[in-house]
């Protein structure tokens, strides 16, 4: 167990390093390499996404709060647009965790793989939608909610990569956009993690030490490390060469994406 703890640490060093570094989700980082480590762990495969899928959307909650106060403190977080998506996006993290319990490994092995070829062309292309529109009223955000919440929850991030494009398009500046997505981050991480606490609970063949698909040990280590490495990521990324440092990690993930992909098809 020690030596398991320690493996966790240091996926949430590297993790935290990342998003400081590169500003993405972490959920991009932790999912893969949970699955990776729980399948060296031994865990039963039928668990293991669910399991690297529901750890990380509840250590979204911690990174994403300290994430968004920062923001904040810059006035950088639109308010009005958080409290109008909000609803849309509790329901829809909520059905996205429930669904992906029903869904099997190899299945989400796939949405989770494709999803990562997005946002590698995303990341090597640099492509960005044309601030067309204004934002939507009541309705409409409920609705775009709901899907970045289903989206959210199905891959295991804070959503981000969906918001900030979504919010530009509405004519929303990008670092308001860039505030804004990660105080969105928080719902959708506690109404996801809820989803999968709650679809795991009674599940046979869940390792010691799990609540619903929620793995302690991996939670612990991870968030314990994110939160101290992440400032360290940041501050690298105004020495290092992060453009070039985005389309190395667009190739990795594009490569993680394909091993998803295959071990799917093969198993």
């Amino acid at each position: 167990m020690i030596g398991l703890f320690i493996l966790y640490l240091a996926l949430g060093a590297f993790a935290g390093i990342l998003a400081g570094l590169l500003g993405i989700g972490g959920g991009l980082v932790i999912v893969p390499m949970l699955t990776f480590a729980f399948t060296w762990q031994g865990i039963p495969h039928e668990h293991i996404l669910h399991m690297a899928l529901g750890t990380s959307m509840m250590s979204i909650i911690f990174t994403s709060i300290s994430s968004f106060r920062a923001h904040n403190k810059r006035g950088a977080v639109r308010w009005d647009v958080f409290w109008r998506i909000t609803p849309g996006i509790i329901v829809g993290s909520f059905v996205g965790a429930w669904v992906a319990s029903m869904l099997p490994t190899n299945t989400l092995k796939v949405i989770f793989g494709v999803f990562l070829y997005y946002v590698s062309f995303q990341m090597i292309t640099g492509k960005k939608p044309n601030p067309s529109r204004q934002v939507p009223g009541k309705p409409g955000m409920f609705g775009v909610g709901g899907v970045i919440g289903i989206f959210s929850a199905l891959v295991g991030i804070g959503g981000g990569t969906l918001s900030v494009p979504f919010l530009t398009w509405c004519n929303v500046v990008i670092q308001t956009a860039i505030g804004t997505a990660a105080a969105i981050g928080l719902p959708i991480a506690l109404a996801g993690s809820l989803g999968y606490l709650i679809n795991g609970i009674g599940v046979a063949g869940r390792p010691a030490w799990t609540i619903g698909y929620i793995y302690l040990p991996a939670l612990i280590g991870i968030v314990c490390m994110s939160v101290l490495t992440a400032p360290f990521g940041a501050k690298l990324a105004h020495t290092l060469p992060v453009a070039t440092l985005k389309k190395v990690f667009a190739v990795l993930l594009f490569l993680v994406g394909s091993r998803m992909l295959w071990s799917a098809i093969a198993g």
